[in-house]
């Protein structure tokens, strides 16, 4: 289990709420740790294998997308990483890659194909998400006629993302990168829901990130994970109330059921909690990949 990185040979870039970059130069090396964040706060407990679980995943969807789209992923194998990693490759393996630097866009990209969370808060006041009306009557959880893309700000730590309409997204990132971001970002979660699904798991929405190399767009950062979407059973599946699901709802769930404030500092976690979190992201991970978790 790794809640943090140490490695004095190379340069600390930033510690995100689950993964720490460094830079190596020409590449990042970014490490997914086991912490978990919950409403922007991260959580004093880690949960076991969890970096792992979401490093796999992501290497497992950036090779399955690399037709739709390129992306930043050099190499997975820290046997193949400059030679001021190899101190740490016990640390490294499993849970991290090397990768290009870009230069990130300003927007997080989320499509969402069925009516739950903010935007089912959203919808139930306004009867639209971020501007984009939808059918009257929607139930929560109901799945939307078709996929919308839902763009948000990309906050600093220990902000909160704020979503946006699509005008607002192309006045930061101009029309044409607006326009292609939002193209391939529907593309690629039509192609994540219908793999998904036929593996007993709905991708009910899901965030991406992007960079540009020479004004390319490159995915970048976790794809298609229980950390950045939905993951919902299939065969639990029912409209009108909330989803059991295979991500960190289920953390959700019981923090709010213990009436914390949603602000630091974060409550103990009970062992039950920590385990019952991991075998989810575990599940999603074998039902997607067809692959038992090597931990």
């Amino acid at each position: 289990m790794i809640k943090q990185t140490n490695f004095p040979d190379l340069k600390l870039l930033k510690r995100g709420k689950v993964r720490d970059i460094y830079d190596l130069g020409e590449y990042l090396l970014i490490v997914s740790t086991d912490r978990i964040s919950a409403f922007d706060v991260v959580m004093d407990d880690p949960i076991p294998d969890k970096g792992k679980i979401l490093n796999q995943m992501s290497v497992f969807w950036f090779e399955k997308l690399s037709d739709l789209v390129k992306n930043h992923l050099v190499s997975f194998d820290p046997k193949e990483y400059p030679k001021e990693c190899s101190p740490y490759i016990g640390e490294l393996e499993g849970r991290s890659m090397l990768v290009r630097k870009t230069e990130p866009l300003k927007v997080e990209c989320i499509v969402r194909g069925y009516l739950a969370g903010s935007g089912w808060k959203e919808y139930k006041k306004t009867g639209s998400i971020c501007g984009i009306p939808l059918p009257e009557g929607l139930k929560e959880a109901d799945r939307l006629p078709e996929p919308i893309f839902t763009p948000s700000t990309k906050a600093e730590e220990g902000m909160h993302d704020e979503n946006i309409s699509f005008e607002e997204a192309k006045r930061i990132l101009g029309d044409e990168i607006a326009e292609k971001v939002r193209e391939i970002s529907l593309e690629i979660y039509e192609f994540g829901r219908r793999f998904a699904e036929e593996r007993g798991i709905i991708i009910a929405d899901t965030k991406f990130e992007f960079g540009l190399i020479d004004g390319e767009l490159i995915l970048i950062d976790e794809v298609l994970t229980p950390d950045s979407s939905r993951f919902w059973p299939l065969e639990e599946y029912e409209p009108g109330r909330p989803q059991k699901s295979f991500d960190k709802q289920f953390l959700r769930d019981y923090l709010e059921s213990i009436g914390w404030p949603k602000k630091p500092p974060p409550p103990k976690l009970p062992k039950e909690i920590i385990e019952k979190t991991r075998e989810r992201y575990l599940e999603a991970y074998r039902r997607i990949t067809g692959k038992e978790m090597e931990v």
